[in-house]
């Protein structure tokens, strides 16, 4: 039978595979974080009809003469270059700028992937839509040890933030100092005991003359009194008032006449606070937001990365397993070791080209067809042959 009969076939499936290759990025245009992939062809083996010969004294040398027997497919290569961002506005959607792929868990496998369309499920797992379920560090008393084993990152929805008592509070503003003799003024701060029981601190300020104020603070159980001097407008002593074991600081007070903003501008202490929402860092921490105010840390998302990313094998539901040739998952804390930084409220989109993909449709197309050319231009050979006998 005639080798171009067996060549048009070989290249018939090749180009089928190129189409399938280009169907597939084209279908997945708007999946997210879906990286696009490219085949690349190699001929076969080709057949040796004459060897190569030597120059001799009075002939020169020849070439070989070989005849090809077709295409084959060589690879298909991943492009993992980054996606567009598009912004979503949810908190759980999670966008990496860089290399790294997070860590999932599924069945008790560890798969890795670029899809950061997440969500929390019912006992609080950061999961993804196909139920891989999100791995990192998760914090002890808002401690991460980074070095540790990952584990199942997990919003913990019934934790609370223990009470703070109150040790100090800061005044600022202004005492008048054209104030009338004898003229008081009350500012009032809430504090806390360590059970995050509210009282009330009242501080009053008796004008005293002469640029000078006696202030008297009284927490309810202990009352402790201090003095205020001001020169020019300046606080020249004074500053700090012990009560009840809380320092109220007064340094940034000043003595001016005209304005009355004297006020206490903060205190350290809280109630106790349960969560109410979270925000996420570019190093991958989720740092849980308490109703009273307070911050803390809840885990850090753990990103891996490969020596060679083009040997991961794509296991469905936009996940990647590690293969031999990927090389083993180096895992890290996003922004360090070429990982990347971690965006909240985007994700990452497909990477497919339309254009680049509509223009390989057309070169499979006419490669396809040019290679079905050869068959029939194959078969109409053989009909001649069979024609000679008639």
């Amino acid at each position: 039978m005639l080798r171009s009969l067996y060549s048009g076939i070989s290249g018939l499936r090749s180009h089928q595979t190129m189409l399938d290759v280009t169907g597939n990025n084209i279908a997945n245009v708007n999946t997210t974080a879906f990286k696009a992939s490219a085949t690349q062809f190699q001929d076969t083996l080709s057949q040796l009809s004459q060897g190569a010969g030597g120059p001799q004294a009075e002939v020169g040398g020849t070439n070989p003469a070989q005849v090809g027997l077709g295409v084959k497919v060589a690879g298909i290569s991943t492009n993992f270059a980054q996606g567009s961002s598009q912004a979503t506005g949810k908190a759980t959607d999670i966008m990496i700028s860089g290399d790294g792929f997070f860590v999932t868990q599924l069945g008790g496998e560890t798969l890795y992937s670029r899809a950061g369309a997440f969500d929390f499920d019912a006992q609080g797992r950061l999961v993804s839509p196909a139920g891989a379920i999100v791995q990192g560090w998760n914090a002890v008393d808002g401690v991460i040890n980074q070095g540790g084993t990952t584990g199942n990152i997990t919003l913990p929805l019934q934790s609370i933030i223990p009470a703070k008592v109150s040790t100090e509070a800061t005044m600022g503003g202004n005492l008048p100092s054209d104030a009338v003799l004898g003229s008081t003024l009350l500012r009032d701060v809430k504090i806390y005991d360590a059970s995050g029981t509210a009282r009330t601190l009242s501080l009053t300020f008796t004008n005293t003359g002469a640029g000078t104020w006696d202030v008297a603070g009284d927490d309810g159980s202990v009352t402790n009194t201090g003095s205020l001097t001001f020169t020019n407008g300046e606080l020249t002593s004074g500053g700090t008032l012990l009560v009840g074991g809380i320092t109220v600081d007064m340094n940034n007070l000043q003595g001016f006449a005209g304005l009355t903003t004297a006020t206490v501008n903060s205190q350290n202490g809280a109630e106790a606070g349960t969560l109410s929402s979270f925000t996420l860092g570019k190093d991958g921490t989720l740092v849980g937001l308490f109703s009273n105010g307070g911050q803390a840390s809840i885990g850090r998302i753990a990103l891996a990365t490969f020596a060679n990313p083009g040997g991961l094998e794509k296991a469905g539901s936009s996940e990647y397993r590690a293969t031999f040739n990927s090389g083993n998952a180096a895992l890290g804390a996003p922004g360090s070791g070429g990982l990347g930084s971690l965006t909240g409220g985007a994700l990452e989109m497909s990477n497919v080209d339309l254009s680049q993909e509509f223009t390989n449709l057309i070169v499979a197309q006419r490669g396809f067809q040019a290679n079905a050319r050869i068959i029939t231009t194959s078969d109409e050979v053989l009909q001649e042959l069979t024609n000679l006998k008639r």
